[in-house]
């Protein structure tokens, strides 16, 4: 399989950016260390402040004007630690700032996400790391687009790409900086950026962490649960998996709250439909980290044991092995990369009783939908199939399109008009 780790490979989010800067002022690009934005944001910056570098922040803490002067457009990198640029930047919007003047990016907020006043005067945009049509050479054939229209159109196409290939793309990382990494460099890069997230990164969001281990415990139990709507009381007890008592409970909410604001836990909300078309829904986000590598990795996940059905890493109930749940995973990754290209949101679909679910469901803003399973296998089993149909009886013409998407060869529409498409032949 073909890789591009050495020169920039465009991103999805590059498109969305540039439309939104060519009419908006202030444009914020967050998501989790290492995504991308910096190298994304600068090659579309004339003047770049790095608050990373002590100097650079020195001179911005002290004078916060220095940014009305520079040529623009301005790029802001890490702008959390400077919270005052915020309110800079957001004056200078009121005040008629032009198109494209601010680029900021951050990989945290340093208060609770949606608390930043000047909400629509800076928009932000999620960056995520690498999807599947990031990494990949096999063009996709797919398009996300095209089936949220609801034409339900031929699908075609084939992919070189086996489960082999998707286990190796899970354990490499979609983090660019890290894919040129192999073997024992690899694992150490993620091993540093996962020491980085405990020993530093969630004290500088002013959460204490008094016991690291405890962190590191319930972080690998999250990681545990990835796919999963597991409760954080399972997680919580996963988390001790007979190493003592586990943390409590107030402690738990604390790393919780952290983590998603630096953007390391990604979880995926469930779909609630509109009207009363299905009852009794449960609503438990499903658990997903920003990159599946670091799930794998920090439950000790290799090659091997993914490949033989192995589940390594704290006891967490689950459906399958965890070989399924990471590709679910990466999967989820890649659609929400797609999805917030086409103004979607995703989310996922279950019942309270776990009687009906479906991985991923796909929303238009005027409540269409495209419904997706993710399996592993050449071809969707029948419990995939017979779920999306029950789904379709339920919702009618708001189910825009059904989806299976497989670690198969082949994309094709079946007899029942069910899309079956490769993970690699998906794309924005």
């Amino acid at each position: 399989m073909k890789r591009h780790v050495t020169s920039y490979r465009q991103r999805v989010v590059d498109a969305e950016l540039d439309m939104l800067l060519g009419e908006l002022p202030a444009i914020l690009l967050e998501g989790a260390r290492a995504v991308g934005k910096t190298t994304t944001a600068a090659r579309r910056a004339t003047t770049t402040f790095r608050l990373d570098e002590p100097g650079t922040r020195a001179v911005l803490e002290a004078d916060p004007g220095v940014l009305s002067t520079a040529p623009g457009p301005v790029l802001v990198d890490e702008w959390q630690f400077v919270p005052a640029i915020w309110d800079r930047v957001r004056r200078e919007v009121d005040e008629g700032a032009p198109p494209g003047r601010y680029l900021l990016t951050g990989s945290a907020s340093p208060t609770p996400r949606g608390s930043h006043t000047g909400a629509g005067r800076i928009v932000s945009l999620r960056m995520r790391p690498l999807s599947l049509v990031e990494r990949v050479d096999d063009p996709p054939t797919v398009s996300l687009k095209a089936l949220l229209t609801g034409e339900r159109a031929p699908v075609s196409g084939t992919t070189s790409l086996t489960l082999i290939d998707y286990a190796e793309e899970i354990l490499r990382s979609g983090f660019p900086g890290v894919r040129r990494l192999t073997g024992r460099a690899l694992r150490a890069q993620l091993d540093g950026y996962l020491e980085r997230v405990v020993d530093r990164d969630v004290e500088e969001l002013g959460e204490a962490v008094r016991n690291p281990t405890a962190l590191r415990r319930w972080l690998r139990a999250y990681a545990a649960a990835t796919g999963t709507t597991a409760s954080l009381e399972t997680i919580r007890e996963a988390a001790a998996a007979g190493e003592g008592h586990p943390p409590a409970k107030t402690t738990v909410l604390g790393y919780r709250d952290a983590l998603q604001r630096l953007f390391i836990l990604d979880p995926l909300p469930a779909w609630t439909p509109s009207g009363r078309a299905i009852a009794r829904l449960s609503h438990p986000p499903k658990h997903h980290l920003a990159d599946p590598a670091l799930a794998a990795r920090l439950v000790g996940a290799t090659r091997g044991s993914l490949l033989r059905g192995e589940s390594p890493g704290p006891p967490i109930p689950r459906d399958g092995p965890l070989l399924g749940a990471l590709f679910e995973s990466l999967v989820t990754l890649s659609v929400r990369v797609y999805a917030q290209a086409a103004e979607a949101a995703v989310g996922h679909f279950r019942t309270h009783g776990g009687e009906h679910e479906v991985d991923l469901i796909v929303e238009r803003d005027d409540g269409g939908i495209v419904a997706v399973e993710v399996k592993l296998g050449q071809a969707p089993n029948e419990r995939a199939v017979r779920e999306l149909r029950w789904l379709a009886g339920r919702v009618g013409d708001t189910l825009l399109d059904a989806v299976v998407v497989t670690t198969g060869s082949h994309a094709y529409r079946r007899a029942d008009g069910i899309a079956v498409v490769p993970a690699a032949l998906l794309g924005p």
